[in-house]
């Protein structure tokens, strides 16, 4: 599991039916670096992943990736790679 900022959303057109009533958002994984500086930087490299929790632009999430991503979909056969696991309310990074 890796922490990432929700930098937009996507929408599909056509929509491809396994994705139908989902969202899907646009996230930039966070860096240890940027997490322990708190400058509100990802620093990653983006990728697109399922959300089912109403996550908003700005907002830190936890995001799974691989295989256990579509875990929450079976016994459906969705095609995705990554999944919005939590919504950040805090965070402390020790030294």
């Amino acid at each position: 599991m890796r922490l990432g900022i929700v930098r937009g959303h996507v929408t599909l057109n056509p929509a491809v039916p396994a994705y139908r009533g989902r969202t899907l958002v646009v996230l930039e994984p966070v860096t240890m670096e940027n997490l322990r500086a708190r400058n509100g930087r990802g620093g990653g490299k983006s990728l697109v992943a399922v959300d089912e929790l109403g996550a908003a632009k700005g907002q830190m999430v936890a995001f799974t990736e691989g295989r256990e991503a579509a875990n929450p979909f079976w016994p459906d056969a969705v095609p995705v790679d990554a999944y919005c696991s939590l919504i950040v309310d805090s965070i402390n990074v020790q030294s």
